[in-house]
């Protein structure tokens, strides 16, 4: 069996992180995240679910995640995954996006699979660079070329990518964003939103793409990486983000980014030092 190497580089000049993914069985359960995810599939095929639609990925493919975008993926072949990615926070994205376009405009892209040549060698190229540490000004052409190429073939303003939302769930959400530390009941968060939970649970699955209980979760994922992203040990950030225990963490936040809590941290504990530190494992 292939072994299993899973490694990740924060690129300081770029402000991206580019993950590789050699060997990897595990599956990916239904979350979400509040960054850009473009990734290229290199081996292994998948059943990946996105929005509530199911797409095959494979060879080649190449997959795009807006923020907030629900998605998950399990084998659907005997092989393993081998995958190339990068994720993007929004901030740097508008940044690329003026660049681009000529305006401060977040980009929302209305493909979740893609079969782009052009796109694909621009990835790769970029993820090869990034991964081996090249510096040089051939790197940011080649992001700014792949986002370009994203926006002008795929792109749309990110608002038309986000479903209409009742107000009640707004509400829900907006509490448990509020909370994500406490350790809350669906009780509360059904008496703020005004609502029974029978409702709350269909219209909020059918509206987010996750039940409320994953969506906290992933609230809390995403507030325990900026904590591990500023040096905080893993068994504080969980601590921190509500988590009932570390191993409950570890599990959580393993499954569903790829890297342990630990060795997320490990990218961030000396960049200052080295400008953009990897980690393999």
């Amino acid at each position: 069996m292939k072994k299993e190497v899973r490694t990740a580089v924060f690129d300081e000049e770029l402000k991206i992180e580019a993950f590789r993914f050699e060997g990897i069985l595990q599956p990916f359960p239904n979350h979400f995240h509040e960054y850009y995810v473009i990734g290229f599939v290199e081996a292994g095929e998948r059943r990946l679910y996105c929005k509530n639609k199911e797409y095959a990925i494979h060879n080649n493919s190449i997959v795009i995640f807006n923020p907030g975008d629900n998605h998950g993926c399990v084998q659907s072949d005997r092989g393993s995954l081998d995958y190339r990615g990068f994720h993007i926070s929004k901030e740097t994205m508008i940044n690329l996006a003026a660049e681009v376009m000529g305006k401060r405009e977040l980009p929302g892209f209305s493909s979740t699979v893609i079969y782009d040549g052009e796109l694909g060698c621009c990835l790769e190229s970029l993820h090869k660079m990034v991964m081996k540490g090249f510096e040089g000004f051939e790197k940011e052409e080649n992001l700014i070329l792949m986002i370009s190429l994203l926006i002008q073939k795929y792109g749309q303003p990110f608002e038309n990518c986000i479903p209409e939302c009742r107000a009640e769930i707004e509400k829900a959400c907006a509490f448990m964003e509020a909370h994500f530390s406490e350790h809350i009941s669906l009780d509360q968060i059904c008496c703020y939103a005004g609502v029974s939970k029978s409702t709350l649970l269909r219209a909020f699955t059918r509206s987010r793409g996750v039940t409320p209980y994953r969506y906290l979760e992933t609230i809390r994922i995403n507030e325990a990486k900026k904590l591990l992203e500023k040096g905080v040990l893993p068994i504080e950030a969980a601590m921190e983000t509500g988590f009932s225990d570390q191993s409950h963490f570890t599990n959580y936040f393993t499954s569903f980014i790829g890297l342990s809590p630990g060795a997320y941290r490990e990218i961030f504990s000396e960049k200052n030092k080295t400008g953009g530190n990897q980690h393999g494992e």
